[in-house]
């Protein structure tokens, strides 16, 4: 971008929501202009887990009970069928973004675990959701450890390469007739009678709507905007690929992520590298440091025969919390819109909204949203927690590491 330029939506953040929306509004037709500050899929899009899971963290019945019986429905089904919307997206545009369609693995770390598990089972079977519980046994074969007391199979999931789906987003929006620009900080927002003038490092925009597509890398561009979550970190690290002799593990590359209170996730990539994570950010550098040496210690009790393994990345990103772990969807002003606090699911949250947002600003009434329009509310604790999490989160990477 150089120079002024004018649009019928400015959408700022180029992740998952930013560019979805964008692909989305071109496709209807519209002017799209994204506005990344740093490159595409840089914040927590391109360092996401890489699960694409239905739903949400809730069970269905804590979502019907949260949302109530119009919106509740509307929004498993919705969510529900999540995956299937990024697969079609990733299909339709012949996106490389080594996808696997073999299903995520919900694994219990000790039996109250697999309790819940079992609830959820219950759930989602009632309502013909090809679902699978995993015993113990079945984990073995799955997953070629002993530690998990079984698991929730979910054929509806899978996984890609986070960065892989940004960028494949990109190049369909960019097709579809939108304009993306990268290295381009937006620095405020403000009204021009019924337009938005969208002020900017490299010039700026005049655009009828506003889409915020930020997310858990929300600053201060709209007054409060970043109290309305608790932000935590979530850091990975990749491991050399696999010798062939240890196919057993994941050989059907699901992803696999915990019951545990401090999850840790673990999936194959297409490169036979393992990927493991837990929440909190990467302490020291690749190869040695604080989250090498407990990546080791984790591997070395999941997969005793791996033996000494090196690491050949590692990295971290951010996860907006809401505090009832659902996300939001905010009205700020006029024509000006953000979805928010996708609670560690931005994949499916992230491209479900970014149709939403299209959806909305071309005429749909905000009551066929899958979840009701929010009204802004601060958390007032946010600041603080996210630093309690974050001490938390460094102490179990140091007690795991001993």
């Amino acid at each position: 971008m150089t120079g002024d330029a004018e649009t019928d939506v400015a959408i700022v953040g180029g992740g998952f929501t930013g560019l979805s929306t964008a692909l989305y509004a071109a496709e209807k037709g519209l002017g799209a202009h994204v506005l990344e500050a740093k490159h595409v899929g840089f914040g927590g899009s391109g360092r996401n887990v890489g699960l694409v899971n239905p739903g949400v963290w809730h069970p269905p019945a804590a979502v019907r009970k949260k949302l109530g019986d119009t919106y509740g429905p509307r929004f498993i089904d919705r969510f529900g069928a999540g995956p299937a919307q990024v697969f079609s997206l990733i299909e339709k545009h012949q996106i490389r973004c080594e996808v696997t369609r073999t299903g995520t693995i919900h694994a219990a770390h000790a039996p109250s675990g697999f309790a819940d598990l079992q609830a959820r089972y219950e759930e989602w079977n009632r309502l013909g959701k090809p679902v699978e519980l995993l015993s113990r046994e079945d984990m073995v074969a799955k997953t070629g450890t002993h530690v998990f007391h079984g698991g929730l199979l979910d054929h509806r999931a899978g996984t890609v390469n986070p960065m892989g789906y940004c960028r494949g987003l990109a190049r369909a929006a960019k097709g579809a007739g939108a304009t993306i620009s990268t290295g381009v900080t937006v620095t405020g927002l403000r009204r021009d009678g019924e337009r938005w003038i969208v002020e900017t490092s490299a010039g700026t925009v005049r655009a009828k709507h506003v889409v915020l597509g930020t997310n858990a890398y929300t600053d201060a561009l709209w007054p409060d905007l970043a109290r309305v979550f608790t932000m935590i970190h979530y850091f990975q690290l990749a491991t050399k690929p696999l010798s062939a002799d240890l196919s057993h593990i994941l050989p059907e590359r699901q992803g696999v992520w915990d019951t545990g209170q401090i999850m840790f996730s673990l999936r194959r990539d297409a490169f036979d590298r393992l990927v493991i994570g837990s929440m909190g950010t990467v302490v020291g550098n690749v190869g040695r440091g604080l989250s090498q040496r407990w990546a080791r210690k984790q591997l070395a009790r999941i997969f005793p025969e791996l033996g000494p393994v090196e690491i050949e990345e590692a990295w971290h990103g951010q996860i907006a919390m809401t505090p009832d772990h659902l996300p939001r969807i905010y009205q700020l002003a006029p024509n000006l819109y953000t979805p928010i606090g996708y609670n560690g699911r931005g994949i499916t949250t992230g491209t479900i909204f970014g149709e939403c947002m299209a959806d909305l600003i071309t005429g749909m009434d905000p009551s066929e949203l899958p979840l009701p329009m929010a009204r802004l509310e601060t958390v007032s604790s946010a600041p603080i927690m996210s630093r309690l999490y974050q001490m938390a989160f460094t102490a179990n990477q140091v007690l795991k590491s001993l």
